[in-house]
């Protein structure tokens, strides 16, 4: 069962707009998607509980840690949403199930400072899990993006240090708010409302069902 972190220790970024999403997407795509809440303030599990029962179904488990996953029969796919502050020892604990982790942060200096340090201490931790060779791939996701802006062209620099794959480059749109107050993912709405939105989001999707560094899905 593939296993999708969602991760950034700062506050704020949109872990949770991310993750539902990201929930949403392999939903529609006919896997059996379990999304999990390992954030205090069960952002996203509050979220599950406004999603319509006629779309395609998500299955939510409220999670005190990642130490307590254990695939529950007809899951096929995972994502977990983290909270603010992850570090150290919850750090590693999530990392040990996971297969991908997406990190998603905005184009400010804060941001990327943080996310700088967080990468840092991902990439140590992926490589200290015990198993090198089953180290989670690891992308990048730049949230609430203003294109043509000074920090764009900042948050390229950043991220051409860190070489690591920039998987989206999500714009600064109310479609996302509009549609999490509903508990939906631009996937539940019909497509030409949200064209723009979803060419963000192709190549982010093709990296999410692709094979991994194991060549499983």
């Amino acid at each position: 069962m593939p296993v999708i972190l969602v991760a950034n220790p700062k506050g704020g970024v949109g872990k949770s707009t991310l993750a539902s999403n990201i929930a949403g997407f392999l939903a529609h795509r006919g896997h059996a998607t379990l999304l999990g809440d390992i954030d205090r303030q069960q952002s996203s599990a509050k979220w599950l509980a406004q999603r319509p029962a006629a779309l395609p179904a998500i299955r939510g488990w409220e999670l005190a840690s990642a130490e307590q996953l254990r695939s529950p029969k007809g899951v096929s796919h995972a994502v977990l949403d983290t909270p603010a502050g992850l570090h150290g020892k919850k750090l590693a604990n999530a990392l040990k199930v996971a297969d991908r982790v997406v990190v998603p942060l905005q184009p400010s200096l804060f941001d990327i400072q943080a996310t700088y340090d967080f990468v840092r201490e991902l990439q140590d931790a992926a490589r200290d899990r015990g198993n090198p060779g089953r180290a989670p791939d690891i992308g990048l996701v730049a949230m609430r993006v203003r294109e043509g802006t000074l920090s764009q062209q900042q948050l390229h620099q950043f991220i051409e240090q860190l070489g690591l794959p920039l998987l989206a480059e999500l714009r600064d749109t109310q479609n996302y708010v509009q549609l999490a107050a509903r508990g939906l993912t631009l996937w539940d709405i019909a497509p030409g409302r949200v064209t723009r939105d979803l060419e963000q989001w192709s190549r982010l999707c093709a990296w999410l069902e692709g094979p991994g560094k194991d060549g499983k899905d």
